[in-house]
Formats: C-alpha cells, sequence, structure tokens
C-alpha cells in the first residue's frame, strides 16, 4: 500500500485537494477530524485541554470554541507547545492505526491529510509527500477573509508554520493553488493518475 502525505498551510486550499482525492475514490486519513473527535467532551485529550486553558475557552454546550482557543495560541507559542504536546501523540497513534485497517482492506493507496504533517516530524509515517502551495500574499488575503482576520493577524498565524517554499523542497508532487480552482483540480487528477502508475510499476 502506498501512503502519501497530502500537506500545506493556512488557507492555501488543501481542503479543496483532499475533496478531489476523495471524489477520486482514494480513502483520506484526515488529522482535523481526528483533532476534532479527540477535544469531544469526555475524551482525555479534552480534559487536559480545558483544565489547562480554563473553562474560558467552552461554548455553552460544553464544547470547545475553536476559534477562541486559536486566539490563545497563536499569540503565545508556549500555549501553542501545550496543545501540541497534548493532541499530537494521540493524533499520530489514531493516523497509524488507520493507516493499518487500510493496509488490512488491501487499499492500494492511501492520504494521509495533516496540515502540520512535516513540523511534527511525521514524514516517516508516509511513501510520497503532495505540498499545496499558494503564493504569500494571496494566503495572507484568504485567510485574513476566512477567519475575520486582520491582514497582520493572518500573517503572525502563517509565521507559526513552516514556510510553503520550504515544505516544497520535500515535496514529491507540488499542487499551485494561486490561480483558479478549476486548475487545481486539474493539477490533482494529474497527480491522482501519476500516484496510480506508481502503484502498478511497483506491482511489476
Amino acid at each position: 500500500m502506498l501512503v502519501v502525505g497530502l500537506t500545506g498551510g493556512m488557507a492555501s486550499g488543501k481542503s479543496v485537494v483532499s475533496k478531489t482525492l476523495r471524489e477520486l475514490g482514494l480513502p483520506i486519513i484526515d488529522a482535523d477530524l481526528i483533532a476534532r473527535e479527540r477535544v469531544r467532551p469526555n475524551e482525555i485529550g479534552y480534559k487536559e485541554i480545558v483544565d489547562h486553558f480554563g473553562e474560558g475557552i467552552l461554548n455553552p454546550d460544553q464544547t470547545i470554541h475553536r476559534r477562541r482557543l486559536a486566539k490563545i495560541i497563536f499569540s503565545d507559542y508556549k500555549e501553542r507547545e501545550r496543545l501540541n504536546s497534548i493532541l499530537h501523540s494521540r493524533i499520530v497513534e489514531e493516523i497509524k492505526k488507520r493507516i493499518g485497517d487500510f493496509k488490512e482492506k488491501e487499499e492500494k493507496i492511501v492520504i494521509v491529510d495533516a496540515a502540520l504533517l512535516i513540523e511534527a516530524g511525521q514524514l516517516p509515517l508516509v511513501d510520497e509527500l503532495i505540498v499545496v502551495t499558494v503564493s504569500p500574499k494571496i494566503q495572507v488575503k484568504r485567510l485574513a477573509q476566512r477567519d475575520h482576520l486582520t491582514e497582520q493577524e493572518a500573517r503572525e498565524r502563517i509565521a507559526t508554520q513552516m514556510p510553503l517554499s520550504e515544505k516544497a523542497k520535500l515535496a514529491d508532487y507540488i499542487i499551485d493553488n494561486s490561480s483558479s480552482v478549476k486548475k487545481t483540480i486539474k493539477r490533482t487528477k494529474e497527480v491522482y493518475h501519476k500516484l496510480q502508475l506508481t502503484v502498478s510499476a511497483e506491482k511489476e
């Protein structure tokens, strides 16, 4: 089975690529969805987060207010590291489990969709890497619009991740999302076909 990492940066357009690959029939292991599962009420991760950050990060229904928590962690490196220390090992453990499950099902290709795949030191989990890139100017603009931030706030949040230009150096495949969604989907389909060829070549 070919395990393919899919990563990018905030507002880079990774979700468009992930959705397209899913529609093409590839199973997706979504690290962000796993993280959301791990911070549901009654989960151990949830309790640790609330104990540390306080009940001020909660919605009235006791779920975590993601934007309120984001505001804290993106303004304080130590708080961001504390959140990572609570969640990363649990997320990685679940990713490994799901990779194993797909292997048992004899899937040919599985995608691990994770924004912090490289930063979290999890490249050894994957055989090949897709990096979704976008120009810095467009990335700032998109993030500011999406999360209702000022451009300065958007730049500061983007700066907490490895630059896309550095991630691209580690990529087996680069998908540039600086243009239209149509072009991004077209390029994603090209990468999909190349992955299929790789699997076919390995069988021979």
